[in-house]
């Protein structure tokens, strides 16, 4: 994993950016990568102290805490950043894009795995929450401030409080359309279903009425 080819992806996928130099240079995103493969490295030959004092030098300088823990896949595109919270087991595949605010979370003091694994290819919206040992599968995308708290299956999109798979079956990459605007409203979809069923209840209790009129006739 190219801390080089990081800096492309974010620079190719950013409209904001004007090089890729701009990005190594000015991108808080970025500057978290290299603050968590550290602390990672770390983490990973058992110097815990040292591990989190450098995940936490970076949260100070980023705005941005990433567990040293947390596994983290190539070409992982952080927008802006502020807020971000990602724990201690969670799992980032390659590909993905998560905006500021969102976090990878756990529900509890459970030991082990209680962080969500990310699949390949996705997009989590600003602000949104993934909590728990689940898996969100490749190509998914999570709208802006969803509740995610189940698991969600590959080319899904997910939005609402708690969060309800809205479409299936897309041929769309979310991490590289970067669109979290044009999505379903899960609300409205309800609401859709429940007035077609007052509608069919009106129609049908219409022509019951009306049978009884000739009935009685």
């Amino acid at each position: 994993m190219s801390l080089l080819s990081d800096a492309r992806n974010m620079a190719s996928k950013d409209p904001a950016a004007k090089s890729t130099l701009e990005v190594i240079l000015l991108y808080s995103g970025f500057h978290a990568l290299i603050w968590h493969r550290m602390a990672h490295w770390c983490y990973q030959h058992r110097i815990f102290f040292l591990a989190r004092f450098i995940s936490q030098t970076g949260r100070f300088f980023t705005g941005i805490e990433v567990h040293p823990g947390a596994k983290i896949g190539s070409n992982l595109f952080i927008d802006h950043g502020m807020g971000i919270v990602i724990g201690e087991t969670a799992e980032i595949g390659d590909n993905c894009t998560i905006y500021h605010g969102v976090t990878l979370g756990g529900t509890g003091k459970d030991k082990g795995k209680r962080h969500p694994t990310i699949g390949n290819n996705v997009l989590i919206g600003a602000g949104a929450k993934v909590l728990g040992p689940f898996s969100i599968g490749d190509n998914a995308m999570v709208g802006a401030n969803s509740v995610v708290l189940k698991e969600i299956p590959p080319n899904s999109t997910v939005t609402g409080i708690p969060g309800h798979i809205v479409k299936q079956k897309t041929n769309r990459i979310p991490s590289l359309d970067l669109d979290q605007v044009h999505i379903p409203d899960p609300v409205m979809q309800e609401l859709c279903r429940i007035n077609d069923n007052i509608e069919g209840l009106k129609a049908l209790y219409q022509e019951l009425y009306n049978k009884s009129n000739l009935n009685s006739n």
